[in-house]
């Protein structure tokens, strides 16, 4: 029960909200931040897991891409969830699933169960992560919900941002070959504590709308996007039998059912789960496009960099981290520099900020192609991660604003929930694609052959048996950093084209919108 003064229907002309308001945005933030540090601070964990469980490369891309799906696709009806029945429960019971998931997580003994169970923490993450921005909305009056709204964006950014030196300062801490475990464990205690502050601070009360029944479309979206995701995952380990070709051919026609299917809802007494009339502004569709390929290219670069820093050129998880530091700083300089940059220039700090993403991406790529893998260091990249980073922090919190205002303020919730959907689908697409590039380079095996054994043998036979098993390790440790940096410099390549073509999408958005 709230408190007076603490409504769920506050003054609209009101400048002031009450303390315990406060409190409350402390709490929602702290349970967005958890989800959205989820996002990234696996990826510096990914070789120790695949060492640890004797993971193998789909396995890992399922690690990322699982809980990205999970959460994407549970965003939209958990929404509608939180407008009938209240979103303050909907926010408890997301986190107490995610912190459960979480402690499944660190406890899994099997690689198949760590999936497994990082799929139930996206799911939710999915169902908590929607009733924050609604409870925001609800809870400040229009004079103050910019300021809640712009402190979420920084939670969003820095959250993402700092996973990388999280894990690695976490795995660095809890030793390399079981450390991976805390990055999970240290969601249980914040967990907690978010699901009991938010019991006693968040304001309850339920809207009363009526609860969309459009169970078929959800189920139609989730078999379309997995029929698309296995072969993109599974498809390369298995040399690509003829089932992935018909799975991504299934899942191509399961989507377009789906679309077709709520047309058909829309035309009924029922609310569809993805209104299709939004579809009817061409603006509103490029700038979904805009989302879903720019963070195709965004997530994916962490995975990339991480494996080619730990994997292949066998550096510890916390060095894996701090080589995306530049990003992580400039994409927190960024960020706050992003509301007010965007009142003076519109549209044209989106074009910057993809436009600078680009660049970083290009430069990341060109020198992991041009330069000897075995001779990178952390300097080589920081110049263009910072720059990447900048563009990123200067894209993200403006991004969802001028895509939601290409339609009407009333389709303005249902569009935001498409929005975030969009991304986090875009996330676990991206990071499929670019698993399947990266980890295609990669040989069945590099070790030497009998024959360059042999040779290997023959040169440095004078120094005994312990020079010949240097020379074989120098060969593998060579030949497995040369693989890796080939690989990843086709998945950054990749990368760089998503990026370029979000930065012409961009042109897609209005010129200027309203901000405040």
């Amino acid at each position: 029960m709230a408190s007076a003064g603490f409504t769920l229907s506050p003054d609209p002309s009101g400048t002031t909200v009450s303390r315990r308001a406060w409190w409350a945005l402390v709490v929602l933030l702290a349970g967005m931040f958890m989800a959205l540090l989820d996002t990234s601070i696996v990826n510096v964990a990914l070789q120790t897991i695949r060492t640890s469980l004797n993971a193998n490369e789909a396995t890992l891309s399922w690690v990322i891409s699982g809980y990205a799906l999970a959460f994407g696709l549970l965003l939209i009806p958990a929404g509608r969830i939180g407008d009938r029945f209240g979103h303050k429960w909907i926010f408890v019971i997301g986190v107490a699933v995610f912190t459960l998931a979480s402690v499944w997580c660190g406890l899994a003994q099997s690689s198949t169960e760590l999936v497994i169970a990082r799929v139930v923490q996206g799911v939710g993450g999915g169902i908590y992560v929607p009733a924050v921005a609604s409870l925001i909305q609800l809870m400040f009056p229009p004079r103050i919900r910019g300021r809640a709204f712009g402190l979420m964006g920084a939670v969003i950014g820095v959250g993402t941002a700092l996973g990388p030196i999280v894990g690695g300062l976490l795995i660095q801490a809890f030793g390399e070959a079981e450390g991976w475990r805390s990055i999970f464990f240290v969601n249980a205690p914040i967990g907690v504590l978010v699901i009991v502050a938010g019991i006693l601070l968040v304001p309850g009360g339920a809207e009363g709308k009526r609860l969309s029944t459009d169970a078929f479309g959800l189920l139609l979206a989730i078999a379309g996007m997995v029929a698309l995701l296995v072969p993109l995952i599974e498809g390369e380990d298995l040399g690509w039998p003829v089932w992935t070709f018909l799975s991504l051919a299934g899942g191509v026609v399961l989507l377009v059912l789906f679309a077709f299917w709520e047309r058909h809802v829309a035309k009924t007494d029922a609310e569809p789960l993805v209104p299709p009339h939004l579809f009817s502004h061409p603006q509103f569709t490029g700038g979904v496009l805009l989302a879903f390929v720019y963070f195709a290219a965004f997530t994916s670069i962490f995975f990339t960099i991480s494996l080619l820093w730990q994997a292949g050129l066998q550096h510890t998880a916390l060095e894996s981290g701090l080589v995306s530091l530049p990003f992580s700083i400039g994409n927190i300089v960024g960020a706050a520099l992003s509301d007010r940059l965007a009142v003076r220039m519109g549209r044209n700090v989106l074009s910057l900020g993809t436009g600078l993403v680009a660049l970083g991406l290009v430069s990341l790529w060109l020198i992991l192609w041009l330069a000897p893998t075995t001779d990178l260091v952390n300097w080589d990249l920081l110049v263009p991660l910072f720059v990447a980073g900048f563009g990123s922090g200067l894209f993200i919190a403006p991004n969802a604003r001028f895509i939601v205002s290409t339609v009407d303020n009333s389709e303005a919730g249902a569009a935001s929930g498409v929005i975030q959907t969009v991304q986090r689908v875009g996330s676990a697409i991206g990071i499929a694609v670019i698993g399947s590039i990266l980890f295609g380079q990669l040989p069945s095996s590099f070790a030497p052959s009998k024959a360059e054994t042999a040779k290997i043998a023959q040169q440095h036979a004078a120094g005994g048996a312990d020079a010949i098993k240097h020379a074989i390790t120098q060969y593998v440790d060579q030949n497995l950093a040369t693989a890796f940096g080939h690989g990843a410099a086709l998945a950054m390549m990749t990368s760089a084209v998503f990026a370029v073509a979000a930065f012409l999408l961009v042109f897609a958005l209005p010129k200027r919108v309203s901000l405040h």
